[in-house]
């Protein structure tokens, strides 16, 4: 982890969180594990990802920037806290010969064989008292492409310890959404078992597909006749291609909904696909098309710029 996540990233502290989120985009399309086999590389990317998982919430990254936690996400040790509290007054884990020695501490919160023996969830191992603790969860963030996030699927991804995982990515996933893979955080202590890790899924853009909420909009190519005589068209839709109508006169702007052929929801529902026209010009105007429309014009010309 380093010190700086800022730096990590490439940024200073100024930098606004668009800038922190295309950063780390930036870097994981270069150094991700999968995509170089360069150690230096994989590092790069490991510090990346952590300094976006601390940036990434305003909230936390302006703890960070307060100095109240450290570039991990783990709160600041308060100076002589402990030392104050132990040695106020009667408290009963006063230490008289100083701080450095936890041992009459820890004996008495988990039990030097009183009352707290079953306290610390652990159990006794040859007259010692064991000290069970569950491992912490540890945060990253995935990128997928849309496509895997509309109709769901599968990716790989590498753990900083080099293991390989397949990550299964729900139907209709969404940017910022948390994926839990139970038992794959970091270690417990004693007995306690492993945490989770917890994915945050950034869903790229796509050039030929726009989100909102449920719905999705794509650009659907129209020749000249197309739009003038109207006809069936193929579009392509989340599910594959379908025959759309072009109705007779369409405008290039102009949208055509596909109900049901959008994202699904969380309650099964799905959202609809809107398609925006767009009339295309042939790659050349040749004498003919020019001949036909200079006839056409002298006697049926209008004038789209005033309105309707």
């Amino acid at each position: 982890m380093a010190d700086d996540p800022y730096k990590a990233l490439g940024l200073n502290k100024n930098a606004s969180q668009d800038e922190i989120k295309k950063a780390y985009r930036r870097i994981a399309k270069t150094d991700h594990p999968d995509l170089t086999p360069d150690p230096a590389a994989h590092e790069r990317f490991k510090a990346a990802s952590s300094a976006y998982d601390l940036l990434k919430d305003p909230e936390q990254r302006a703890r960070f920037d307060r100095g109240e936690i450290d570039a991990s996400g783990q709160e600041r040790p308060q100076r002589h806290y402990y030392r104050e509290y132990a040695e106020s007054g009667d408290n009963p884990y006063r230490q008289p010969h100083g701080f450095d020695d936890f041992s009459d501490v820890f004996s008495d919160l988990f039990g030097r064989g009183g009352a707290g023996a079953g306290a610390a969830g652990g159990a006794r191992r040859g007259g010692a008292r064991s000290f069970d603790m569950r491992g912490p969860d540890q945060q990253f963030t995935l990128e997928i492409d849309f496509m895997t996030a509309a109709r769901g699927g599968s990716t790989r991804i590498t753990m900083p310890d080099g293991s390989v995982l397949e990550v299964k990515i729900p139907e209709g996933a969404h940017d910022g959404q948390v994926v839990r893979l139970r038992g794959k955080g970091g270690p417990g202590l004693g007995e306690g078992g492993p945490g989770d890790a917890l994915l945050t899924l950034i869903v790229a853009e796509d050039p030929d597909w726009l989100r909102d909420g449920n719905d999705v909009e794509t650009t659907l190519p129209i020749t000249i006749d197309e739009a003038v005589l109207g006809g069936k068209v193929e579009a392509l839709t989340i599910d594959g291609p379908v025959m759309l109508t072009i109705p007779r006169g369409a405008s290039s702007g102009q949208k055509l909904r596909l109900k049901g052929r959008g994202i699904r929801g969380a309650d099964g529902r799905r959202g609809d696909q809107h398609v925006v026209l767009r009339i295309v010009m042939p790659s050349r105007v040749d004498d003919d098309l020019a001949h036909f429309m200079e006839e056409w014009r002298r006697n049926h010309a209008y004038d789209p710029r005033r309105g309707k």
